[in-house]
């Protein structure tokens, strides 16, 4: 595994923008697995402004996305479709069918599962998977005890989610209670795998996923049996970080 440190968000952001513009120019085709929340949001924000320079061209590229929430339609703005068309597609020149995310109005399950699952194998699968950290250890919407071997499924989203997700509905009714998720076995098929780490919140998740035991509790550990793995974070991020002998 490969660490950079970075000083601030700012700068992890620019770093980790980096290593996705330069998986873009090595390989203009390339498929990219890409990630919601906020921490992305800056590294999104550096793709652009390399795209408007002129420096990037996304033409060739097609995404897949993480996850989506199980009944939100695609004009909701809690949707990650909303979210990944305002910070990213709708800002440089990707073509609009060469993105993906998982279909959150399709009510079968088990039938919108294995389409994305299908989807991503026919794409010859992901170039590079950009990931996030749950203070938890989640990585996409896959928990704590989720099975290691789980390909793209649908989960029952856990009461602490539902809670923090609150205040970004008008009701607590409106927050979805489910979502589909690529699944860990999924995520880990990626030939190359960044992960963004910010602020002094996450030190102790950042200890427990990259330098603890591989445990389902910790779903971000399995990571480490990833032969191609970048993490990139904040000074804060890394603070509880063992020193290295």
């Amino acid at each position: 595994m490969k660490i950079y440190k970075a000083t601030d968000y700012r700068d992890m952001s620019r770093k980790a923008a980096n290593i996705i513009s330069a998986q873009i120019i090595m390989k203009p085709d390339c498929v990219l697995g890409l990630a919601t929340g906020s921490t992305p949001i800056g590294t999104y924000e550096q793709l652009v402004d390399w795209y408007k320079k002129g420096d990037l061209d996304f033409s060739g590229v097609t995404t897949v996305n993480l996850d989506e929430y199980k009944g939100l339609t695609k004009d909701n703005d809690q949707s990650y479709y909303y979210f990944m068309h305002s910070n990213l597609f709708d800002h440089v020149n990707i073509l609009p069918e060469n993105t993906h995310l998982p279909d959150g109005t399709e009510p079968d399950s088990a039938k919108e599962c294995a389409r994305y699952e299908s989807l991503i194998q026919s794409l010859g699968g992901v170039d590079l998977q950009l990931l996030g950290l749950g203070h938890n250890g989640h990585i996409g919407f896959n928990e704590p005890g989720a099975a290691f071997e789980k390909e793209t499924h649908c989960v029952d989203l856990q009461e602490s989610t539902i809670e923090a997700n609150k205040r970004f509905f008008n009701s607590a009714d409106e927050v979805p209670r489910q979502a589909y998720t690529m699944g860990i076995k999924t995520i880990m098929q990626a030939k190359k795998i960044l992960v963004v780490v910010n602020g002094e919140g996450k030190a102790d998740i950042v200890r427990d996923a990259f330098f603890g035991p591989v445990t389902p509790s910790v779903p971000a550990s399995i990571l480490q049996m990833h032969n191609d793995v970048t993490l990139v974070a904040d000074a804060a991020a890394l603070s509880k970080m063992p020193k290295l002998k």
